[in-house]
């Protein structure tokens, strides 16, 4: 198992420490690279710039993806550890010397239940640190430096109130099946890219219009789970919402007759009735649970 030290200013550990958000998104301002140091579940550490060589805190990491700022905005708000998005967009604009556009493609680094560090807990940072790092640095988490590093966070957060969350990271380590709790802007980003950014009913491919949907509302104890979620067109989101179509256990669509009752009008709507889902996930594991969706079947859909 890896962790990884990542290098933040502290104007964003400072305005999100006092938030305490139950996500954050460690965006990075240029769209070229990747990030392949870690597997969802594993510890990500926030250390800040020199010289303030200090680990102050972490969260579990969820995923890396590449999409416009416009969206991680969308997505994660004050948690991209700004107030306003003209500011995001000013922050990002200050690290590249491209001209990035009026909506750059950025790297986000998704990551769920962060902990924060008081200054009496700091970490120092491991003594092999390259003073050339700018981005950060991984460890082997069950050897050596990285093994001592997380003792260390372990040994900060014992008996702290508001540290189950770490503790959990800590502990899934060495376990095969790790599960994490997702916030709603993780839960955005994992579904739309689950689906291939396109609509699951449409095929559509305009970003902006496309939203992650719960299949079994958030507010009716409906996890954040991306087995529990469908990337729909924004018509089709309030259609779904409103009981007004849904989708059967074996990825069919069905259309409500509510709608000509009600609006005399759906032409376009019942063109879709009967017929497959056009963009499913390619990893049986993200695809729509049966259950979540028998459950809007038999609860929200208006035949």
């Amino acid at each position: 198992m890896k962790l990884y030290v990542g290098i933040t200013d502290s104007s964003w550990y400072n305005r999100l420490s006092a938030a305490r958000p139950d996500e954050v998104n460690f965006w990075k301002p240029g769209e070229g690279g990747s990030f392949g140091v870690l597997q969802p579940g594993d510890l990500f550490l926030f250390k800040l710039h020199s010289p303030q060589d200090f680990i102050v805190g972490g969260g579990t990491f969820v995923k890396f993806s590449k999409f416009p700022a416009s969206m991680a905005w969308l997505a994660f708000g004050e948690k991209n550890g700004v107030g306003t998005f003209a500011e995001f967009l000013q922050r990002i604009r200050k690290y590249r010397k491209d001209d990035p556009g009026h909506d750059p493609i950025i790297g986000n680094i998704i990551l769920t239940q962060p902990f924060w560090l008081g200054r009496n807990d700091w970490i120092p940072a491991p003594a092999d640190w390259p003073k050339s790092t700018v981005q950060g640095k991984g460890y082997d988490a069950l050897e050596g430096r990285g093994y001592e590093l997380l003792a260390r966070v372990e040994e900060r957060l014992a008996d702290k109130a508001g540290s189950h969350a770490i503790q959990e990271t800590i502990a899934r380590y060495g376990i095969t099946e790790t599960t994490y709790r997702l916030g709603q802007g993780g839960f955005r980003v994992l579904v739309t890219d689950a689906y291939q950014r396109r609509c699951a009913i449409t095929g559509e491919s305009t970003l902006p219009v496309l939203e992650a949907a719960h299949i079994k509302p958030y507010g009716t104890d409906g996890p954040h789970d991306i087995r529990n979620g469908l990337l729909l067109r924004s018509d089709m989101h309030k259609l779904f919402d409103q009981g007004l179509l849904t989708v059967t256990p074996d990825l069919r669509l069905e259309v409500s007759s509510q709608i000509r009752e009600q609006y005399s009008n759906g032409k376009l709507y019942y063109s879709y009735q009967g017929s497959d889902l056009r963009s499913v996930p390619t990893s049986d594991r993200d695809r729509p649970d049966p259950e979540f969706l028998s459950w809007h079947n038999d609860n929200v859909f208006r035949p």
